[in-house]
């Protein structure tokens, strides 16, 4: 699940007492920030082991590469990012149906990553490329309304108030969003847990930069028209919780 700035949403362990600090930037040799979160979970087998090898040096992006225009292999029609992409469900099946969009997904769990490339690997998705690593990082470094969608899923909710300044929305991420989406880009959110709804809401709404865009109670009960279930929701639906989905559009 996301953390301070992507650990894994379809992380299994949610309790803060599960968790070590992790490195903050899996490619940086000087960490700006702290991320919390496990950084790898159980011991990997043969064939993830083979596409963290050989698949991820092909599909992995630096920052600094975003100013370049030649992420992919063809002309995007639109850039989409993910912010802690768990085991890659959601990111590989959006790829899947938008192959005229590239698609960049964050995610410092290294398990989840190794997830997420077998899936990429399977459908042969071409536009699809990851960062190992602080989305923070990547947002900062990325140029002025380059995306035109983000998503953030189910990131960890830290929900002790002293581990609050843990959480992935934060001032800092509601700015450097604010801009590198596009005018008329979207922000899409979901949680199942009702604080950390609010918590969101409330940043997003001080921010003159966003509209929330949601008219009535069913507006945020129901997930958008293509929305592909992850992993923990099927686990909080499991334990009788619901979901909140947000969605701001940038002004």
């Amino acid at each position: 699940m996301p953390t301070a700035c992507a650990v894994s949403p379809e992380t299994d362990a949610r309790n803060a007492g599960d968790r070590m600090p992790a490195s903050v930037d899996s490619d940086s040799p000087s960490p700006r920030r702290r991320l919390y979160g496990r950084s790898r979970g159980k011991a990997l087998h043969a064939g993830q082991e083979r596409l963290l090898e050989q698949v991820l040096p092909r599909l992995t992006i630096a920052p600094e590469a975003l100013a370049s225009g030649s992420l992919f292999s063809f002309a995007p029609r639109e850039l989409w990012l993910e912010i802690g992409f768990g085991s890659g469900e959601h990111l590989i099946a959006q790829a899947k149906s938008n192959p005229e969009v590239g698609f960049i997904g964050c995610e410092p769990f290294l398990n989840g990553v190794a997830a997420a490339l077998s899936g990429i690997d399977r459908e042969k998705l071409m536009n699809v490329r990851i960062r190992r690593g602080d989305a923070q990082t990547l947002l900062e470094a990325a140029p002025e309304g380059l995306f035109s969608r983000v998503f953030m899923l189910y990131p960890d909710p830290w929900p002790k108030r002293r581990h609050h300044k843990r959480r992935v929305v934060s001032d800092p991420i509601v700015e450097a969003l604010a801009r590198t989406l596009r005018p008329g880009g979207e922000f899409r959110f979901a949680t199942d847990i009702d604080d950390y709804a609010g918590w969101t809401l409330r940043r997003f709404l001080a921010s003159p930069f966003f509209r929330w865009t949601a008219a009535r109670a069913d507006d945020w009960r129901t997930p958008w028209p293509e929305w592909r279930p992850t992993r923990y929701e099927a686990k909080a639906r499991k334990a009788g919780r619901g979901s909140v989905y947000l969605n701001f559009v940038r002004l």
